[in-house]
């Protein structure tokens, strides 16, 4: 009687993290006890989304997990199975920020201080504005990237906090690690080559895609 009753709480427990999993992310900081249960049947996770054709990234050390689509390489028209986690076009101005922030996240790690990055408004306005063309209209270029940078607190790579007064204050979040990686960065930095040198014509240069 135990044994089956434990073999329907696992079946009860995968079930909720699967479809967590499938809603987003899962953080530690979030919710203790479903992190706990994810790492506890984190096995049964990865062979319950295998069949779905997709992979579980859990990063301990972090303190996150989400999925992906596993590799398609070598896969044979009657292999494929319909695509869960869509790939998401990102404007070059919203590419821009992600590698921005990557870059100060590396920076900031490097330091060896607190394991939070917190950024004000103004310190990423500062970090893209140099980037972006020349404007006379001040206020409509923050606005500009005020834009860019909600559009990166919906994909989940910074999270505003709330404060009692002043200007809202962004954590980044440390899944950007994640999605950002080295080639990620040696691609965008070549586009980004081009990027400046096509300014003045006002060309217009491609993001990446997450």
């Amino acid at each position: 009687m135990d044994q089956q009753q434990s073999t329907t709480d696992n079946s009860t427990g995968l079930s909720a993290l699967a479809i967590t999993l499938l809603k987003g992310v899962i953080y530690r900081e979030a919710d203790e006890r479903l992190w706990l249960a994810l790492l506890n049947l984190q096995a049964q996770v990865r062979d319950y989304m295998a069949v779905l054709g997709l992979a579980l990234v859990l990063d301990e050390a972090e303190g996150y997990a989400f999925l992906q689509a596993k590799a398609e390489d070598g896969e044979t028209e009657t292999d494929k199975l319909p695509r869960l986690i869509a790939r998401r076009p990102l404007s070059f101005p919203v590419s821009l920020v992600l590698v921005l922030l990557r870059k100060k996240l590396a920076e900031f790690d490097a330091g060896g201080g607190d394991t939070r990055l917190v950024l004000s408004r103004d310190e990423i306005v500062e970090l893209v504005r140099v980037f972006l063309p020349d404007s006379s209209n001040e206020a409509r270029l923050i606005d500009q990237i005020e834009t860019h940078i909600n559009k990166v607190v919906d994909l989940g790579f910074l999270r505003r906090l709330k404060t009692a007064s002043g200007p809202a204050g962004y954590e980044v979040r440390r899944i950007l690690k994640a999605f950002v990686d080295a080639q990620w960065l040696a691609d965008f930095d070549a586009r980004l080559a081009v990027y400046q040198q096509q300014l003045a014509g006002k060309d217009s240069v491609e993001g990446e895609t997450l």
